[in-house]
C-alpha cells in the first residue's frame, strides 16, 4: 500500500498518518541493529518518559528516525555507502506540526553523535557496530570548530539527550508501550504548537 501524499497533512491527520508509518514500515530491519526500527523508536521514547522528559522530548525521541520512511532513498542506503539524510528528511515532514525543540532534535541526531565523537573521546566505545558503520558515511566525528559551532545551538542539551536515548534504545526483547499508547502525546505536542 502506498504512503499518504505528504502534502495533504494538516493537524488533524499528521497523528494518523504517523501511526500508518509504524504500521506499515515498522517491522522492518533497523540498519544491522537486533531490533526493528519501530522497537528502536519505542526504546528510544520510552527512555525518555521514564526519564520525566517533557512531552515534546519524548515524541523528538520516538519521531527522530521517522525520515528513514519520509524520503526517497532505497531502504539499503547504508549497504551501498549513501548516507540517506533521514535526519533532515523526517524534520522537513515534521516542520509544520511540531516545535522547533522536536524539529531541532530530529534534524540534528546525527550531528550530535558526531558532535559527541568529537567532544567526548568515551562516547565512540558506546556506539554499536551498526552506528559506527553509519558515523562513517555521515562524515565521522567532528571537527573542533564545527564542533564549537554545533555546540551554540540553542537546543543543544535536549539534541545531545535525544541522542543518548536513541543510543541506549536497541535492547533487543525489551517490552515498551506501542504507537497507541504515545498517539495522544503527540497530538497535545501537534495542539499546542498549532495553537501558538
Amino acid at each position: 500500500m502506498p504512503e499518504p501524499d505528504i502534502s495533504k497533512l494538516n493537524s488533524d491527520n499528521i497523528v494518523d498518518f504517523l501511526g500508518g508509518i509504524f504500521s506499515r514500515r515498522g517491522s522492518e530491519e533497523y540498519l544491522g541493529e537486533e531490533v526493528t526500527i519501530s522497537e528502536h523508536m519505542y526504546q528510544t521514547a520510552h527512555l525518555a518518559e521514564k526519564s520525566g522528559a517533557s512531552d515534546e522530548l519524548v515524541v523528538a525521541a520516538l519521531l527522530h528516525d521517522i525520515g528513514h520512511f519520509t524520503n526517497e532513498f532505497p531502504d539499503n542506503a547504508a549497504d551501498l555507502g549513501i548516507d540517506a539524510h533521514h535526519d533532515r528528511a523526517g524534520a522537513r515532514v515534521l516542520a509544520p506540526f511540531f516545535p522547533k525543540l522536536v524539529t531541532d532534535c530530529v534534524r540534528h541526531h546525527v550531528s550530535a553523535k558526531r558532535y559527541l565523537c568529537a567532544t567526548t573521546p568515551e562516547y565512540f566505545d558506546t556506539l554499536s557496530p551498526a552506528s559506527v558503520h553509519s558515523l562513517e558515511l555521515q562524515g565521522g566525528p567532528m571537527s573542533e570548530q564545527a564542533a564549537k559551532k554545533f555546540g551554540q545551538n540553542s537546543d543543544i542539551d535536549a539534541i545531545v539527550q535525544v541522542r543518548k536515548w536513541d543510543d541506549e534504545g536497541k535492547v533487543p526483547g525489551l517490552k515498551t508501550e506501542s504507537f497507541e499508547y504515545f498517539a495522544p502525546i503527540i497530538q497535545r505536542v501537534v495542539d499546542r504548537h498549532i495553537a501558538q
